[in-house]
């Protein structure tokens, strides 16, 4: 057998080895004979939230014991037929087989980097809030480019995107928007994605010059149900101002736009695509949403490290740099990771990115190491 062929082997072994830790193996049959026994359960649905709650996490165990098993049986029926091939001096079934141990082997290897998906709230939907920073009507174009990439990306992954707040800018783009997404590990995968986006192209709009403009990502989960947030009363100050923008026959004719601000922390969330009712109860989702992000702060070092990384959008704090012109190249700061891709990144090709990041991240190195590595 091939040396090369017997890395492939070894490393899917130990990938294996990485999914069978991750979701207990040993325990895993068991664990879903119970949620089998719940689901059957006839008042399961008396509590829609906890129903759903559990039918999510019997749902991710079954897709982590699917994907063991066709990984597993996948390295087990090529390496018989390499050997078969091999006794029987078929160098065609032999090289088919250690192709498809090659692709099994990127495929084993991204499903342990998802398993590495294990935070507090990694599974988690998530928050994503875009502003322009320093740059004016250029800076506001590029957060409209970052939101476009954004969406490209959580569509191309089957999650759902939901708009709750967007903010025009003056001349061009958008000052800010907020989205809640929802999906499998969203939070865990975007939460790389926090920090500030620098853009270099030459401007669109007359000038012919070569413009820098910056934009702030901040990603923070949606907070379960089964987490306490508890927000004092007396320590908000809820706002209600006139919607603008496109989005119903109401809009411009009642205050149903929401603006709750944290006065401890100084934390201001809004929402203004729905009533008034409704954007309270999503503006405060984000605000226990954001107060659970600062605790998971403080407990996670990684996660300090991410934030205190991300600076304000436009002083030197960039963790990504998109650049136009005069050459093509996005390069993450933090990983080195680059490409010189950038409308397949634009168009929400950021897997390799994020991929990058939170391997770093599991691996321990520091920004600099990092850096330094490149």
């Amino acid at each position: 057998m091939r040396a090369e062929t017997q890395a492939n082997i070894a490393a899917i072994e130990k990938s294996l080895g990485l999914l069978a830790k991750r979701m207990g193996l040993e325990t895993a049959a068991h664990r879903l004979e119970e949620f089998d026994a719940r689901v059957e359960d006839p008042t399961l649905w008396d509590d829609p939230a906890a129903a759903q709650r559990l039918m999510r996490e019997r749902q991710s165990l079954l897709d982590k014991m699917g994907t063991y098993d066709q990984i597993s049986q996948g390295l087990k029926d090529n390496v018989e037929l390499i050997e078969l091939g091999e006794m029987e001096g078929d160098e065609e079934v032999v090289a088919e087989a250690e192709a498809t141990l090659k692709a099994l082997r990127q495929t084993a290897g991204a499903k342990e980097l998802e398993a590495l998906l294990d935070g507090e709230a990694d599974g988690n939907d998530t928050f994503l809030e875009i502003n322009a920073g320093a740059g004016g009507t250029e800076a506001c174009d590029w957060a409209q480019m970052l939101q476009r990439m954004y969406v490209r990306w959580a569509e191309k992954r089957g999650y759902e995107v939901e708009m709750q707040s967007e903010e025009a800018g003056g001349e061009a783009g958008i000052k800010s928007v907020a989205y809640k997404i929802s999906g499998p590990n969203a939070y865990g995968w975007l939460k790389s994605e926090s920090g500030v986006h620098r853009l270099v192209r030459i401007s669109p709009f007359g000038k012919g010059t070569r413009e820098t403009s910056f934009a702030s990502v901040w990603v923070y989960p949606v907070v379960d149900d089964n987490i306490e947030i508890d927000v004092n009363p007396s320590d908000i100050r809820v706002d209600t101002y006139r919607s603008s923008g496109a989005g119903g026959q109401h809009v411009n004719t009642t205050d149903s736009a929401v603006r709750i601000t944290h006065l401890p922390t100084g934390i201001v969330v809004t929402s203004s695509e729905k009533s008034q009712h409704q954007n309270r109860d999503i503006a405060m989702k984000a605000l226990k949403s954001r107060l659970y992000q600062m605790e998971l702060d403080r407990r996670n070092a990684e996660i300090n490290a991410q934030h205190d990384a991300k600076g304000d959008a436009g002083w030197g704090n960039q963790i990504r740099s998109y650049v136009l012109q005069p050459y093509q190249m996005v390069k993450d700061l933090r990983t080195g990771h680059e490409t010189s891709d950038t409308q397949g990144v634009l168009d929400g090709d950021l897997d390799g990115f994020m991929a990058a990041t939170l391997a770093g991240q599991v691996s321990g190195k520091s920004r600099a190491e990092a850096t330094s590595d490149d």
